[in-house]
């Protein structure tokens, strides 16, 4: 199991923070850091940034959004990025969700599936530097009766296959994830259940005759290092009340979804009745105990120690930390507690990743 680094979205007043724990995070031998991207800023200009700016560390994207970029126009970013980087990109894709689809892009949030299906066949062969020709039910190019031809792709990635993430939830889009994508972005990953909520990106896979070998499995997980569990637990609620109260809809809500198949049903509903009411503060103090703690690392560095094993064993291979500190200096510090943590669980080394 590899460590990565997730900044999570910029613009929030902490931009030159950022940065530096993305070197920080470079120094270190962490893996990968990852920007993403809503409705303020996006993320491939961040992440060039970043490679800009870092040696060794992959940048990748957690995510692009399906919506707001035809798949010809992510293939020809995500070729330039790994241009770029020297071959360190990662291109991590996701669907949104029907308030930002509809409402920013002016993208119908319908058969998320199949479009997402498509776009990847679409990104695919354009990276694959093949004359772009395709006739699917959202994206037929070039476009018929037209004066379009079919083009081929005229920058040459670093390297032969990009790897594609797909951010998914849901049980269907999660075979889908299995199915067609190089990696899995997961939120709230708890590796206590994990073995019933992966069941379906391991039939995805089994679908297409292909194991778990060589797939990634990257859940972005909160991390907050101190003595006291319930403080470090308070600075995650707020984040967890977010996305289960105000991601979507009172009937669209992904994140809700999962927390109700998690086993938290009724803490669900009242996270997103509080939160809808505008009562954020009742919201996160509705988040329970023990679901921070199972989707977290909190507390002591030999608790976060402690536990670390249990996510390698429940099939992660990239943890990806989110720190959830206020001052760089204790950002930073997250780094070193994860980077000697993962060394004295037995995990591995992260100094391995700078030789060379």
């Amino acid at each position: 199991m590899e460590l990565s680094v997730n900044l999570g979205y910029w613009g929030a007043g902490n931009d030159a923070d950022n940065l530096e724990v993305a070197r920080e995070a470079d120094r270190l031998g962490y893996s990968c850091v990852w920007a993403a991207e809503a409705y303020g800023s996006d993320a491939a200009t961040v992440l060039t940034w970043i490679a800009a700016q870092t040696q060794h560390i992959d940048v990748g994207s957690a995510i692009f959004q399906i919506p707001g970029r035809t798949p010809a126009n992510t293939a020809m970013t995500a070729a330039t990025l790994d241009t770029l980087s020297a071959g360190r990109f990662r291109l991590g894709l996701g669907v949104s969700g029907p308030q930002v689809s509809e409402g920013w892009h002016g993208v119908r949030f319908t058969k998320p599936l199949q479009r997402t299906r498509e776009y990847v066949d679409v990104v695919r062969m354009a990276l694959s530097r093949t004359r772009v020709q395709y006739d699917g039910e959202f994206f037929t190019l070039p476009l018929p009766d037209g004066p379009g031809k079919a083009l081929t792709l005229t920058v040459h990635p670093v390297r032969e296959n990009i790897p594609i993430y797909l951010a998914s939830i849901g049980p269907k889009n999660l075979e889908l994830t299995g199915e067609i994508a190089d990696g899995w972005l997961a939120i709230f990953f708890s590796p206590e259940q994990a073995a019933e909520l992966m069941k379906p990106l391991i039939a995805g896979r089994e679908k297409v005759g292909k194991t778990m070998e060589g797939f990634d499995v990257v859940p972005a997980v909160p991390v907050v290092p101190g003595n006291d569990v319930e403080e470090c637990a308070n600075l995650v609620r707020p984040y967890s009340a977010l996305y289960i109260g105000g991601m979507g809809s009172r009937d669209k809500n992904f994140y809700n979804q999962l927390a109700t198949r998690m086993g938290y049903e009724d803490a669900a509903i009242e996270i997103q009745e509080r939160f809808m009411a505008k009562d954020y503060a009742g919201a996160a103090a509705a988040v329970p105990m023990e679901f921070i703690d199972a989707t977290s690392l909190i507390g002591p560095p030999e608790r976060i120690a402690k536990r670390l094993p249990a996510y390698a064993e429940a099939g992660v291979t990239n943890l990806s930390v989110a720190s959830f500190a206020g001052s760089l200096k204790e950002r930073v510090g997250t780094l070193h507690v994860m980077k000697e943590a993962y060394k004295s669980s037995g995990l591995g080394d992260l100094d391995a990743n700078l030789s060379g």
